[in-house]
């Protein structure tokens, strides 16, 4: 069973226009299967400080022990950090900085992505660093603060196109139990 086609049982209650003996209001409740997500919410911040994090050591070592200029030293970090993500991510399932900010990269079947799958992944996140523009709006009960635009990062694509997930370290173990249910379900079918 692959974490893409897992559902999760959802439950929405919705107010209907009669009420009981009581006063209470009458709810309907509507029980929906809906695709599950791993992916962590909002994660593009700690994943945008995550890749710096991976990027300073090795900025630091071509800048001061190899007296490259600054763009030279950076392209060789950026590079150094796509070789060595990739490893990482298929050794361990996850790199300095993501360890840090406890998150691991996993595959559509639960499991740490293949040496190819997880390359890919890491030269797509050089395209990720695009910026995406978003005008908010404060809520009705902050009156003090104004409307404007905010910046921010979508770094999703490289996980769209490898059908990999970014997830928090402690929601492996809901992953491996509904992937366990799922197949247990599908064997007793």
């Amino acid at each position: 069973m692959r974490i893409s086609e897992l559902k999760i049982k959802k439950i929405i209650r919705r107010p209907i226009r009669q009420f009981d003996a009581l006063r209470n209001r009458i709810y309907n409740e509507f029980e929906y299967d809906l695709p599950y997500n791993p992916t962590q919410k909002e994660s593009e911040r700690k994943r945008l400080y995550a890749k710096v994090i991976d990027l300073i050591p090795f900025l630091l070592v071509f800048y001061f022990v190899f007296s490259k200029i600054f763009l030279i030293s950076l392209l060789f970090s950026v590079i150094s950090v796509l070789i060595v993500g990739t490893v990482s991510e298929t050794v361990f399932g996850t790199t300095l900085g993501k360890k840090l900010f406890k998150l691991k990269v996993i595959d559509d079947f639960g499991h740490q992505p293949k040496i190819t799958r997880s390359a890919l992944r890491n030269i797509l996140s050089l395209v990720n660093f695009f910026l995406v523009f978003s005008d908010f709006e404060p809520s009705h009960n902050e009156y003090w603060a104004k409307s404007g635009t905010q910046l921010n990062f979508s770094m999703h694509l490289n996980n769209q196109v490898t059908k990999t997930f970014i997830i928090k370290e402690n929601q492996m173990w809901e992953i491996r139990k509904l992937l366990d249910k799922a197949d247990l379900n599908k064997k007793l079918q």
